[in-house]
């Protein structure tokens, strides 16, 4: 009885998570960066899918009571809120509810992050609730740099992916223009509701012009948004010590895991710079051109001519991609910088090059460690004032990030905090935070900001 158990557990991973066709069903996305989950789910649409944002953190207790705690935090989080909507979908419907009209969005990476087990632990739980074992769960990889072939129509794969990471970079500016206005808006609570104004507008330019690719009317619409919003800034207060961000994606990004991190740095006097999504695009691109690159060394070695024709085939592929994606961000940002001192992206080769550097990690290591440590480094090249790590509790590779980037800021006399997040509320935590941007504030008072500080 366990052999066949285990046996149906197996077919059911096979049969029920992966690629599969998205039209006529109802695409959920979960709620991970709020702006980017909408934007993405307008550009579905323009494409003819059905594709919608599920709400977040409602249904947290039902993700603990399907979970022991051992998981990572977004896991939980994540298990709730496909729970919860289909409980609300099952209540709106009725008899007619049919789990198969839906499809559940939910990616996974390789390596030894707990990310690449969250949808065999959730199709486990769907698989246990009643009327949702027939739920499929759409799972992209960044084994192929989370490439959607076979979950639209043929003709449809490249361009959706042309405008899909066209959504996501235009998500990282209007989070990055949020954070620009905040600290100095005119009157409190002006930024958060004209960025969620923004949100929708952009939501909707994408619902209009994704299919074709339409980017400069997307664009348009941005450079609108953009210099409507530079005008909530009071121009008569001075700016403060600038706040670098880095950690595992989810929950650097998902507001309420992270107890909203970024109002709280703000509140005692901080301006924040929040490492991108589009940086982690980026770096699965780049990191399946540096596989190939090392593949091809190897078969030249080995004298492997097919694999030698492989790798190079990949490497250029995976290269024109990152090509082509740094030169669509390189676009969006040159237009709002027109308008309004916005961040810029970090680009990964330069990345790679720090930590080559300063020997203090490798990306042969991988994970999201690289992007942190390296991250804090070139905040550090720019002169931040200070470095908030944020991440699941037990997070291995922010647990590494941790270890390596401390005494590094240390010996640059450069503030740095750890907050690792787990669900439950702190006591310690507002306080730690307020300590922090006290040394921020001395460390901007004796060296300014954006005059650089890496030895």
């Amino acid at each position: 009885m366990p052999t066949e158990n285990a046996s149906q557990t197996f077919r059911s991973f096979s049969e029920k998570v992966g690629r599969f066709k998205l039209k006529g069903k109802t695409f959920l996305i979960p709620q991970m960066n709020r702006i980017g989950g909408h934007l993405l789910a307008g550009t579905f649409r323009s494409f003819g899918i059905h594709a919608l944002v599920m709400d977040t953190y409602k249904g947290l207790d039902l993700g603990k009571a399907f979970t022991s705690g051992k998981e990572c935090f977004p896991c939980q989080v994540t298990t709730g809120d496909i729970l919860f909507f289909m409980q609300k979908e099952k209540d709106r419907l009725g008899p007619a509810f049919d789990a198969r009209n839906y499809i559940y969005f939910m990616p996974e990476a390789e390596g030894p992050c707990r990310f690449g087990m969250y949808n065999k632990h959730q199709r486990i739980v769907l698989d246990s609730s009643p009327g949702l074992q027939n739920l499929k769960i759409g799972s992209l990889t960044s084994k192929n740099s989370y490439s959607l072939e076979g979950m639209l129509d043929q003709e449809q794969t490249r361009n959706f992916r042309k405008a899909g990471y066209f959504s996501v970079v235009v998500a990282d500016v209007l989070d990055r223009l949020l954070w620009r206005i905040r600290p100095y808006e005119k009157e409190q609570g002006m930024a958060d509701e004209f960025v969620e104004k923004a949100m929708a507008i952009m939501e909707k330019a994408f619902e209009a012009y994704g299919a074709t690719l339409d980017f400069e009317r997307i664009l348009d619409r941005l450079e609108e948004v953009i210099e409507e919003g530079k005008y909530l800034i009071d121009p008569t207060l001075p700016r403060k010590p600038l706040i670098g961000v880095v950690g595992e994606i989810y929950l650097r990004t998902h507001v309420q895991s992270n107890q909203d991190v970024i109002r709280m740095i703000e509140k005692y006097g901080g301006e924040v710079v929040n490492a991108s999504i589009a940086e982690w695009v980026n770096y699965t691109t780049y990191d399946r051109k540096r596989e190939a690159r090392i593949g091809l060394r190897l078969s030249l070695k080995e004298l492997r001519v097919k694999k030698i024709k492989e790798h190079l085939i990949s490497m250029l592929s995976y290269g024109i991609d990152l090509f082509y994606q740094q030169m669509r961000q390189n676009q969006v940002y040159k237009r709002v910088r027109a308008h309004l001192d916005l961040e810029e992206d970090h680009r990964l080769e330069k990345l790679d090059k720090a930590l080559q550097e300063e020997d203090l990690y490798s990306f042969d290591v991988g994970t999201e460690a690289c992007l942190s440590i390296s991250g804090i480094l070139e905040y550090m090249a720019h002169g931040y004032n200070g470095a908030v790590n944020v991440y699941p509790f037990t997070c291995m590779p922010s647990t590494i990030t941790s270890s390596i980037v401390k005494p590094v800021l240390n010996r640059m006399k450069v503030p740095y905090l750890d907050t690792p997040y787990d669900g439950s509320y702190q006591p310690g935590r507002e306080a730690s935070i307020r300590t922090f941007m006290f040394q921020a504030q001395q460390h901007f008072k004796e060296h300014g900001r954006g005059a650089g500080s890496r030895k």
